[in-house]
């Protein structure tokens, strides 16, 4: 087991990576939480899964567990699904020292955290991650969001949980295409880290060489994470460079509806951007073959049509990352060595062609 400590001026947590939490989260959560009630939250991939074992674990222990199940996907990170959930806690009189636990991926992980968030302005919240995509990524740091239509986590709040829990032993239960997006996070996360790390992914030749190495990649990839939020948690400065392939890859994520997944759109970011950047003689040339390389030898996409058509720009406007008309774009100078370029909207059609 490997323990990962996450800590800011007023908060404090614990990332638990261990392939036997699945049995243990009845212990694991009372060693954080006194006896409460409990909103179980999770979608209809996950819960006819988990959610029955997760359950009787808890209420093993003494807390008193509401389970909520929404659809699977990004419909269901909404502001309409949002007040419903709260409207399904407050018929339930949950009170601000009760909880919600988000047992599932990104979705759930996002959705659970802004309602935490909000329901009575601000309850506990855990997370137990069950996506790759999670595990090494969304559900560390504290950022929750929803969408609205189709622009993309707009409405949301930093909040940080309790305690996040990453077993590698939900991941069995993944289809390939599902694991495989999150491996697109970890290939970004080792750009931005070091050689070491990248060296790492390198030796990554097939989907069952993620499954074997699960969880050294999760360690490696939330060590790094953790290290760059707790300096910068509001996002402000550095935690910029973990969105290293979102701008490009967020715009062609919505303009997919729901053809690709979040990492296999952040996977063709990467590229596209490095690919430009190469062209621009800020990254060196061999940056983006050697990123296509990890890439591409589990099966993710490394480009697509989608990028510089007229909506594609138009999504550019609702980024994060727009500053009053100006990007924040995460490049990489060398292995390990991010740095932020900023460039105008009105430059970006030029940059992109």
């Amino acid at each position: 087991m490997a323990t990962i400590h996450v800590s800011f001026d007023q908060k404090a947590y614990d990332v638990k990576i261990n392939n036997t939490a699945h049995t243990q989260i009845g212990s694991e959560i009372l060693s954080v939480w006194s006896l409460r009630k409990i909103v179980l939250l999770t979608d209809s991939n996950v819960g006819p899964l988990y959610l029955r074992t997760t359950q009787q674990q808890l209420e093993a222990v003494g807390f008193d567990v509401l389970p909520l199940q929404v659809p699977a996907g990004e419909q269901s990170k909404s502001l309409t699904v949002a007040g419903e959930l709260i409207a399904k806690m407050a018929k339930a009189g949950f009170t601000r020292g009760d909880g919600l636990i988000a047992l599932g991926g990104g979705v759930i992980g996002d959705l659970g955290g802004v309602v935490a968030s909000l329901y009575m302005r601000g309850i506990s919240f855990i997370q137990i991650a069950t996506s790759l995509t999670a595990q090494v990524d969304s559900s560390v740091g504290g950022k929750t969001a929803v969408n609205l239509e189709d622009i993309k986590n707009i409405a949301g709040t930093f909040y940080q949980p309790d305690l996040v829990l990453v077993d590698s032993t939900y991941l069995n239960t993944l289809t390939d295409r599902d694991l495989v997006e999150g491996y697109g996070e970890v290939v970004k996360t080792s750009a931005l880290d070091s050689q070491n790390f990248f060296d790492f992914t390198g030796t990554i030749q097939s989907i069952q060489d993620i499954r074997v190495h699960a969880q050294a990649l999760s360690e490696l990839a939330i060590a790094y994470k953790a290290k760059i939020v707790m300096q910068d948690e509001k996002e402000s400065g550095q935690r910029q460079y973990l969105n290293f392939g979102h701008t490009i890859g967020h715009a062609i994520e919505l303009l997919a509806h729901g053809k690709l997944r979040h990492g296999e759109a952040v996977a063709i970011g990467m590229i596209a951007m490095t690919e430009r950047m190469a062209r621009d003689g800020v990254s060196p040339n061999a940056l983006a073959i050697d990123l296509k390389t990890r890439l591409e030898a589990v099966g993710l996409p490394t480009s697509s049509k989608l990028i510089g058509t007229s909506q594609f720009f138009d999504h550019l406007i609702n980024d994060k990352k727009n500053r009053g008309g100006v990007l924040n774009l995460v490049v990489l100078e060398k292995i390990g060595h991010p740095v932020i370029i900023q460039k105008s909207l009105a430059d970006m059609p030029a940059f992109i062609k």
